[in-house]
């Protein structure tokens, strides 16, 4: 633990400055765009990405839909759980953030960089842990998802320290916490969640949250449809007219 307080491998240092140093060399446009998309995009994406994932589920059958939907709930309640298992986390590693260790460091949000940055750790980042978290989870429901939530988990983690505010080994911290709460914890998650999705499913009122209903839904046998007799008047008259 020593090495993170006191500010990491020289290798961690070393990137940390080559990643931020782009900072200071790009457009000022540049570094907003990185800023919002490290603070807030990049999550507003995957939280889009997940309820487009769930638009395409309800449209499967029945049992996929299900399995899907319940492993779209665990994404977000892993990111939750992968936050406050990081809350003891920093507090036992105490890391301070890495422009508090070093000079010359670019900190692209400033009212971040001097604010609350200032009271919390650093190890591991929050923000990529909880898109990590959600990544994850998308590839636990639909794999194409999943790559792309995985993907935008690691720009995540690149904007972070790009703007000064992580060290690289905070990224790889959590980008491994966040795997691991989703992937350690599933059997039991998804145990737990099927039966209540599967319930929710099967209600009259709540059952499109998770499967899109049939427009074009084929009668039964019994009930279709059968050609009523006209009344014995009437076929006596089409008779006459017949003759």
């Amino acid at each position: 633990m020593a090495g993170l307080t006191t500010g990491g491998p020289n290798v961690d240092v070393s990137l940390l400055y080559q990643v931020n140093g782009a900072a200071r060399r790009a457009p000022a446009w540049l570094d907003t765009a990185v800023s919002l998309a490290g603070e807030y995009g990049i999550l507003l994406a995957l939280v889009l990405l997940v309820l487009w994932c769930w638009r395409g589920a309800r449209r499967q059958d029945e049992t996929t839909a299900v399995e899907s939907f319940t492993a779209l709930v665990w994404a977000p309640l892993a990111a939750g759980l992968a936050l406050l298992v990081n809350v003891p986390l920093r507090e036992f590693v105490g890391r301070q953030r890495p422009f508090r260790q070093h000079e010359g460091l670019q900190v692209l949000d400033p009212g971040w960089g001097v604010g609350l940055a200032n009271t919390e750790y650093s190890f591991v980042s929050g923000h990529t842990t909880v898109a990590m978290a959600l990544g994850v989870g998308l590839f636990v429901a639909n794999r194409k998802f999943g790559i792309l939530g995985i993907g935008l988990a690691l720009v995540e983690g690149l904007c972070r320290v790009y703007m000064g505010l992580h060290y690289p080994t905070d990224v790889i911290g959590a980008l491994a916490l966040g795997t691991a709460v989703v992937l350690v914890l599933a059997p039991l998650a998804l145990a737990v969640l099927n039966p209540l999705v599967r319930a929710v499913a099967d209600s009259p009122r709540f059952g499109g949250l998770v499967r899109a209903g049939d427009r074009a839904r084929p009668q039964p046998v019994g009930l279709a449809a059968q050609p009523k007799n006209p009344p014995a008047g009437r076929r006596t008259q089409d008779n006459d007219l017949a003759a």
